[in-house]
């Protein structure tokens, strides 16, 4: 579009200026020196250099001074263009060579004093304008890849959360399913309607997050969780037969907390209950308590075991990480260890507005 627009100007200019020297060569430089801007984002360098090269010759080969044309003007979208898409050594490099065209310009007396500083004045514009955008550019990009890293941290969250609490749900009953198959053949037939239960409440989950991913809006911000609230940890309670027991109990003001927050302690506590199933040491009984308050929501997830949660050392895992990531991301906190008696205690506070870092 530059290059349709500036050749129909060079040539109408040609022939309206009474003033202008050797017209025909003058036009032919305006007119060959347009094409440059095509390739000013991917040869910036090098259309410097062609551009000043002519520009310089033509006053030579004419035997007098120059006379720009108007329409050259142009010429200064490629020290933009240089500053803005050219490396920092093609920027210096052409720096250079701009600062030498005009010093010879001025030294040779082909251009006046004023216009020399006309012509610096006019070049450092373009150039400090085009280093803005270029700063302003990577700036943005890095912030773009900051969030791209958060959502990707936020969604291995949820996929850890998710497929841990149910697979190990699953896994619990079949196991509790092979042991008691040969005494209580019905016991087989139970852990398969809990796995079909528990796969389903996995899939539904995986659906939820799969919408979260597709949103229609792309410039809203994710929920950092999709669709969970604190009344849904009541689920948590009784689900683990063949383990501790839960229990769940939730008190205090829940009413307008945002679904950042809701989501948030609900993954908590189901990250909890799933680890102290799957890890306590013995433990008979899991308590599960959310409370709220005008400021914040607490919630403690303890255990009765002998302390602390067995592992394997070659898996170390990533829930507690999770947690406190989870956590820190509402500005709220999360500590897990064991309990001051026995047990593994997890305590996170959130605060109530769920204001995200």
């Amino acid at each position: 579009m530059l290059v349709g627009v500036l050749v129909p100007a060079a040539v109408l200019e040609g022939f309206l200026r009474p003033d202008l020297p050797w017209r025909v060569v003058s036009v032919a430089v305006a007119v060959g020196l347009v094409p440059t801007l095509l390739w000013r984002r991917t040869r910036p360098l090098l259309m410097i250099v062609i551009c000043f090269a002519v520009t310089g010759l033509a006053p030579l080969l004419m035997g007098e001074p120059s006379s720009e044309m108007y329409t050259m003007a142009y010429q200064l979208i490629l020290p933009y263009a240089l500053f803005r898409w050219g490396s920092g050594r093609e920027a210096a490099t052409g720096l250079a060579i701009m600062i030498v065209s005009a010093s010879l310009s001025a030294v040779t007396g082909r251009t006046a004093g004023p216009d020399v500083i006309g012509a610096f004045t006019a070049l450092s514009a373009t150039a400090a304008l085009g280093g803005a955008f270029r700063y302003r550019s990577r700036a943005r990009s890095r912030e773009l890849d900051q969030v791209k890293l958060l959502e990707r941290e936020q969604l291995a969250r949820d996929l850890h959360d998710t497929v841990a609490h149910h697979v190990s749900a699953m896994a619990v009953r079949a196991q509790a399913g092979l042991a008691t198959a040969e005494s209580r053949p019905e016991a087989a037939t139970e852990a398969l309607r809990v796995i079909e239960a528990e796969a389903a409440r996995a899939l539904d989950e995986m659906h939820a997050l799969v919408r979260v991913l597709r949103r229609d809006r792309p410039d809203e911000p994710a929920d950092l969780a999709p669709g969970r609230r604190i009344t849904d940890i009541e689920r948590l309670a009784g689900r683990s037969r063949s383990g501790p027991a839960v229990d769940v109990e939730i008190s205090g003001d829940l009413g307008d907390l945002p679904p950042s927050v809701e989501a948030a302690v609900y993954r908590l506590a189901q990250e909890s209950v799933t680890n102290a199933v799957r890890h306590a040491r013995r433990a008979t009984r899991v308590e599960v308590r959310v409370t709220a308050d005008d400021t914040s929501v607490r919630l403690r997830v303890s255990d009765d075991g002998d302390g602390g949660l067995v592992r394997p050392a070659a898996s170390p895992g990533y829930g507690i990480i999770g947690m406190i990531e989870r956590a820190h991301l509402l500005r709220g906190t999360c500590t897990a260890g064991p309990g001051p008696d026995r047990g593994w205690t997890v305590s996170a506070v959130l605060p109530r507005t769920g204001a995200a870092t």
